[in-house]
Formats: C-alpha cells, structure tokens, sequence
C-alpha cells in the first residue's frame, strides 16, 4: 500500500497543513480537506507514515457527520473521493471539548498519579483504570501546540467564550457523544471519549474537523472490555501512545515506528472503520489515486499549466497566455519568482511542483538574461517552455537568445508566441481528451493553407 505523507497542487491554495489533514481554499466559503496518512501522538508528527489511515479517518469523519447532522449542524459539504472532505467555511473555536464516559488515556494516567479534577471536573475516587464514568463529562483543552487542560469557568474568565456559549456547547457535545456512543453500541462497540471542535458560520454554532474517528476518539470491543476491562483491546491511536510510552520507560523516543506496529496499527484502523461504517479502506491511497478521485469529483482539473513570470511587469503577458489557453479546458496557476533576486523562491517553487502528482507543464516568461526558464528546467520533473516577453520584433531580438541557448542537460523549449506556447503545453499534458481539440487545430491550419493555395490557383 502507498501512503500519503503530503498532499500538494498547485491548483489550490494551501490554508494550513495541520498535524494530519492539509486544507486547501476552494472559494470565499469552501474548503477542501485531504485527511493524508501522517500519524501524531503528544503532541508530536511521526516519520511513519500509517497506509490508509487518512482514507479510514475521511469515512468515519463523513459518516459521523451525516449521522449526526440532526443532532448538531456541522460543516462538512460532501465526501470527495477517499481522503477529501469538502466544507463550509468556518471560524473556528480555540477549544476543544472532550467528552469522556470512562477513565481511560491522559485522564487515567492523572488521576493514577493521584490527581481528582480534570479540567476543573472532579473524579470520585476510588476508580478503577478504564472505569465506567457515572455519567459522560466535558472536559475542555486549549488547541495549541500542547493542548492544555481548562475549566469552565477558566474559558469565560480569559474571554475565550461567554459563559452562554460555553454552556451550548458543553450540552452540544454530551448530545452528539450520547447519540454516537449508542449507534456505535448496537455494532458492539463502546465510545470512550472523544474530542469535539467547534466553529461558527453566519453567527451560528457548528461542529468542524473531524468528529467520531480513531484519531479523536478511543474505541473498544464491548465484548472485551467486559471480559477483562483493564487491558481491553483498543481499536484506536491509544495503541501508538502505548508502544511510545513503553519506549519511553526504556529511555527511548523513537521519531518513527517499526514495521509491526505500522502493521498492526494499519489493521486496526481498517477494523474500526469496518465495523463502524461497513466499509472498506481502500487499498490505494496515493497521490495520484486522490488526484483522480479529485478530478472525477470536479475539485480540480486533470492537467495543469504554470506560468511563472521572472517579474510583476510580465504579468500582461502572461495574461495572454492564459488567454490562449482557455480552449485547452486546463487548470492555470500564476507564480512570481525570479533566478537572480529570488533563487530560494524558485527552488521552494520546484520542490512544490515536483511534489504534485497531477499533470503539469511549466510556462517561463522571462526575458533578457533567462536564468529562470533553465533553473525551472534543471529542477523539475515537468516539461519546462520559455516564453520570452516582447513589446516588438526590436525587443523580441535582444530576449530570445537567452531563452533559446539553454546549458547542457537543461532542457527547456521555447516558444515565441503566447499561442504557440499555450499549444506546446497542451500537447506536453498528453490528456486524452485534447486529442481531438488539438486533431481540430491542425486540421484547420491544413485548411487554411489549402485554400490559400487553392485561391493562388484561381
């Protein structure tokens, strides 16, 4: 199975790449999230990647989401593809509230150490580890790099919310937990906690994120826990922090995780995801497969061209460009850099590209000395075009020479006119469906010479 680490295109602008999930901004009021396959745990991004954990994470998320839309309106538009989730934009709230029914995780490991208030909720002692919870409570945490515990009370004092709305969403999240948790024990299994976030759309209170999936929530077999409740299996991320909180007692902090727990993480994401859902993992998680689910979906286009202008004086230029490339049906992106004043942009901008996993070809406008077309050239992936800027033939004479006498193993091509450029581009995309645009065009300049020719005759 391949995983997904990042996801990248430039056809989106990037929002934020959070712990797990990368945002991009689809418009004013929509966003796209892409739930990759990175893994975190205290606080910390692993270098293992878990294989089709993102697409497990995606399923749960929609699935909750739709179950629970009556219960608390959320953000979440549609499904798209298997790790994709459109949404409406929100304004989020810097809390999270984590309902809990039992005494499990960071709120056993404290009350072990002989601590009876979790985020000023207080714990009648005498608990067992796992222990059934009298009834769920709300326990608030900050959303920082280190989520912090905070009461109630401690949330309307520092103005973070009034104490109305603290309220609304403490009976918000015992409501979606109850409803959750009594869906999920019909299939056998129990809710232990989970985290909710919340953000606001015109005003009005919404659930965000994600709600209900292995990575906000501790899921159990209702079979096992009432066999031996203390070591009862855990179908969640509790497994990871386990296994690094053994290494840690050995004085290790590993940054990665070896092959059998990746296996044996792999397998219990896929089994949560099954018995809540019904559904699959699917088997390909890679760019590529959410590229396709991407463009299927109409999120984005299945080729893409990027002009990237030497200087904000090119930019008319480059607008003709674009312009003949509007018949091709492509995505177009517009980027500024430049090889002698901004050289760390252009390498940045070439590890982006080379990155993405959709087809793209590369349009340089740059003129006079052209490092720019042969540094796009020498690092990326992608077929590189230099089309150098001109006011007249005058101009054209004193830029074209360095945009065609690129060094050796550098190989970018170049094209005169904006229309000749746009034309190289859709033919280096090799998309199928510009066969018979492309059949089109040639066989209208085939006509147009034969009439010309034919008039000659006459």
């Amino acid at each position: 199975m391949n995983a997904l680490c990042q996801f990248r295109t430039p056809q989106l602008r990037l929002v934020h790449r959070g712990k797990v999930r990368d945002s991009f901004r689809i418009d004013a009021s929509t966003r796209l999230i892409v739930a990759t396959d990175r893994l975190s745990a205290f606080d910390q991004v692993l270098e293992t990647q878990i294989p089709g954990k993102g697409a497990a994470l995606t399923r749960m998320a929609a699935w909750a989401f739709d179950a629970a839309r009556d219960v608390f309106p959320n953000h979440m538009i549609r499904r798209v593809g298997e790790q994709g989730m459109l949404v409406r934009e929100a304004e989020p709230v810097r809390l999270e509230f984590v309902v809990r029914a039992y005494l499990a995780g960071s709120a056993w490991r404290a009350y072990a150490r002989g601590e009876r208030t979790v985020s000023g909720v207080r714990l009648p002692d005498g608990l067992a580890k796992n222990a059934h919870l009298p009834e769920p409570v709300v326990t608030p945490t900050t959303k920082s790099d280190h989520d912090e515990a905070i009461a109630a009370r401690d949330i309307v004092q520092q103005g973070l919310l009034s104490r109305r709305e603290v309220a609304e969403l403490e009976r918000a999240s015992l409501s979606v937990f109850r409803f959750a948790a009594e869906m999920r024990e019909r299939r056998g299994i129990l809710l232990v906690d989970t985290k909710y976030e919340f953000g606001r759309i015109d005003g009005e209170f919404v659930l965000i994120d994600e709600i209900h999936t292995p990575d906000s929530s501790r899921f159990w077999r209702r079979e096992s826990y009432e066999r031996d409740p203390e070591s009862v299996e855990a179908l969640d991320k509790e497994y990871v922090r386990a296994w690094l909180l053994g290494e840690e007692a050995q004085g290790r902090r590993p940054s990665s995780l070896p092959g059998e727990v990746v296996d044996e993480t792999v397998r219990r994401y896929g089994e949560i995801c099954r018995l809540v859902t019904g559904g699959e993992p699917p088997v390909d998680t890679s760019g590529e497969a959410l590229v396709r689910d991407l463009v299927r979906e109409a999120v984005l286009r299945d080729g893409c061209v990027v002009i990237v202008i030497g200087s904000p004086r090119d930019r008319d230029h480059a607008e003709r460009i674009a312009a003949a490339l509007a018949p091709y049906d492509v995505a177009v992106a517009t980027r500024v850099a430049s090889a002698h004043k901004t050289p760390g942009r252009v390498a940045d901008l070439a590890r982006e590209l080379n990155a993405a996993r959709e087809p793209i070809v590369v349009i340089a406008v740059a003129g006079l000395s052209n490092g720019l077309g042969g540094a796009l050239a020498a690092n990326l992936i992608h077929p590189v075009i230099n089309c150098p800027p001109y006011r007249d033939e005058a101009d054209l004479l004193i830029n074209l020479p360095s945009s065609i006498m690129m060094p050796g193993r550098v190989p970018a091509m170049t094209a005169v006119r904006p229309e000749n450029a746009a034309a190289a581009a859709a033919r280096c995309l090799q998309r199928p469906r510009l066969r018979t645009t492309l059949e089109q065009e040639m066989a209208e300049a085939r006509r147009e010479i034969e009439d010309a020719d034919a008039g000659e005759l006459r």
